[in-house]
Order: structure tokens, then C-alpha cells, then sequence
């Protein structure tokens, strides 16, 4: 029931909180209001407080339409705010990147995650996560985010997910990176329409069934707007936010990434005190 995430344990007993941290000027609902170090800092301090137990920095927005961004220019956003993170707060740094780079000056700075949008199939992405010895998440994407919400289609949506995160199980174990290093992402959003996702999320327990931990990120998605009222901006997805992360909980989701983690941490409560049948 642990995860070793570097030097430290994460309880897969019951869900834990991944706060995200966007140091970047385009993400959908947060763009431009953490990218120095300092405002990041304070409002990880602040995750930290209101229960996150990880704190997820992404230096590359991957928001669909988003255009990628030079390796450069994603070391400079990144590393800076992993070492400060790492320097200062008692918490589990996670880096959201697909970059090879990126994932070892990271890895250097003191993260201690990968959390990769493309499941490490970058050229060099995989032997970057073997070098550093870090764990990594694999999460499911159909294209890129440039294009991957253009009429997305599947035969058998349970099925493509589960044979792609299986493939690049087969392919990051069969490289050096340990079984028991790995968590699975069905990546909600990501080349998917508002069925697919909605069909993901009822029949998560699918994702369960390949045998590794489950990270789940529905937080303030498209998905939470589709069945709310038309317009509704993103920071006013956070009570359909929380419902849905408590679906993904008590469907067995031990990592669940969060905008308002107050709000989130909040909701982990009940479903805490339901898992262990009213032992609060």
C-alpha cells in the first residue's frame, strides 16, 4: 500500500492530493500567475496547508491547442521553482514534462517524480527517467496537444487506453525502469471528447484491473464544463471538480491532481471516513 517516491512514502491506503502548480504564462485556468519563483513558493506553502502531499510543476503548457515551448525556455521556468520547492518545504515535488532534459536537471534539482503527458515517448525520454532513478506516471494521450481534440475517435475506448498504457508498460519496464515505479494516468481530456471522458470515468476501475496505481486530473476540465452551464470559466468548475475526483477515489484513484486543493482535501475527507467505514 506505499509508493517510494525517492526518499520518501506516499500511502496508497487512501487518495492522495497533488497540488498543480502551472509556472507557465498559458495554462487554461491558472496561465501566468505562478511563473516566479517566489509567487510559486508562497502558493505551494499555501497547497501544502490545505493537504496537498505532492506539488506537480509544469513548465510547458499542454492545454489542447497548446504550441510546445524550446527546452530552454522550459529549464528556466521549472528548475528554478523545483529547487526552491526542494530547499524550503517538506513535500514531494512533481515535474510535469516529456522533455529528456527537463526530466534530468529535475531529477538534479530534487524532484521526485516524472509526470509525463506522453508516457516517455519522447526520443531519450525513457533512459532519462533510468538515470535519474525516478518514478514515473504514464499517462494516455491520442496525438498531440496541438491537435488531439480534433474529432477524436476510438473503436473501443476502454480497450485503446488499457493496450497503449500496457504497451508502454511493457516498453519503460523492458528499458530499467522497475514495475514498482510506476503509476498510470488515463489522461481525461486528452484526445477525448465529453462520452469518452464521462465513459472513462464510470469504468475507471478498468485502469485498476492492469495492476498499478491510478493518477487521475479531471480538475476543472472541459469535461466539468460540458455538463454545467455553457460558459462557465474554469475557476467555477470546482464543485464539479470535486465530485468528480470523488468518483475517481472511491473507484480506487490514490493520486488525485487538484486546482483548489482546499476544496479537494475537503471532499478526500468524506471519502476517507466512507473507505474505512465511518472510523473517523
Amino acid at each position: 500500500m506505499n509508493f517510494r517516491l525517492r526518499n520518501r512514502t506516499l500511502d496508497l491506503s487512501q487518495p492522495n492530493i497533488m497540488g498543480i502548480l502551472n509556472v507557465t504564462p498559458d495554462s487554461f485556468s491558472d496561465g501566468g500567475l505562478f511563473d516566479r519563483p517566489e509567487r510559486a513558493l508562497r502558493h505551494c506553502e499555501q497547497m501544502i496547508r490545505d493537504g496537498a502531499v505532492i506539488i506537480d510543476v509544469g513548465g510547458e503548457s499542454t492545454r489542447p491547442g497548446a504550441s510546445p515551448v524550446s527546452t530552454e525556455e522550459e529549464l528556466e521556468r521549472v528548475v528554478p521553482v523545483v529547487e526552491r520547492i526542494s530547499a524550503c518545504l517538506d513535500v514531494a515535488v512533481s515535474v510535469d514534462t516529456s522533455n529528456p532534459q527537463v526530466i534530468r536537471e529535475a531529477a538534479a534539482a530534487g524532484a521526485h517524480l516524472i509526470n509525463d503527458v506522453r508516457a516517455l515517448r519522447r526520443n531519450g525520454a525513457v533512459e532519462a527517467v533510468v538515470e535519474a532513478g525516478l518514478p514515473v506516471c504514464l499517462m494516455h494521450m491520442r496525438g498531440e496537444p496541438g491537435h488531439m481534440q480534433d474529432k477524436p475517435y476510438y473503436d473501443d475506448l476502454m480497450q485503446d487506453v488499457r493496450h497503449f498504457l500496457q504497451e508502454r508498460i511493457d516498453v519503460v519496464t523492458a528499458a530499467g525502469v522497475p514495475a514498482d515505479q510506476i503509476i498510470l494516468d488515463p489522461g481525461f481530456g486528452f484526445g477525448k471528447n465529453l462520452v469518452h471522458n464521462y465513459t472513462l470515468l464510470n469504468r475507471l476501475r478498468q485502469i485498476l484491473d492492469l495492476g498499478y496505481p491510478v493518477l487521475t486530473g479531471l480538475s476543472r476540465k472541459r469535461m466539468i464544463a460540458g455538463v454545467l452551464e455553457e460558459g462557465t470559466d474554469a475557476v467555477d468548475r470546482d464543485g464539479g471538480s470535486a465530485a468528480a475526483a470523488v468518483i475517481c477515489a472511491m473507484n480506487g484513484a490514490r493520486i488525485i491532481r487538484a486546482h483548489n486543493v482546499r476544496a479537494t482535501w475537503e471532499a478526500m475527507q468524506v471519502v476517507r471516513a466512507t473507505l474505512e467505514e465511518g472510523h473517523v
